[in-house]
């Protein structure tokens, strides 16, 4: 599985997924400023799961018809400590009980909700 952190994800989780051997970039190192069009482009040409606190991304897959095939994790609360996208992840991946593929994956702070696109 390989992520594209957008540029909403703190470095620390970033560095600490990198350091459990997650194949993940981080759009604010390797393409500051792009926009969430772009984002979309690069998670599609390079089979990436977006990791975002941007909602923008549920519309762009429903609206404007972007289709990342590896998905969307949309994290809908705001970290109190910069490793907590870490350690969700983590715990996600290690249940796996879900998949991302062709899903907009929304968390919040009661629920994971999935839907396919």
């Amino acid at each position: 599985m390989k992520f594209l952190a957008n540029e909403n994800v703190p470095f620390s989780s970033v560095t600490h997924l990198k350091s459990l051997g997650y194949d993940i970039k981080a759009i604010g190192i390797d393409n500051p400023s792009i926009t969430d069009e772009q984002v979309m482009q690069i998670a599609i040409a390079e089979n990436r799961t977006i990791i975002t606190y941007d909602s923008d991304y549920g519309e762009l897959i429903f609206r404007h018809g972007y289709r990342p095939n590896a998905g969307v994790i949309f994290i809908r609360l705001q970290p109190e400590d910069p490793l907590e996208t870490a350690r969700i992840l983590e715990i996600l991946i290690s249940k796996n009980i879900l998949s991302f593929d062709k899903n907009l994956t929304v968390i919040d702070s009661n629920s994971i909700r999935q839907k396919k696109y």
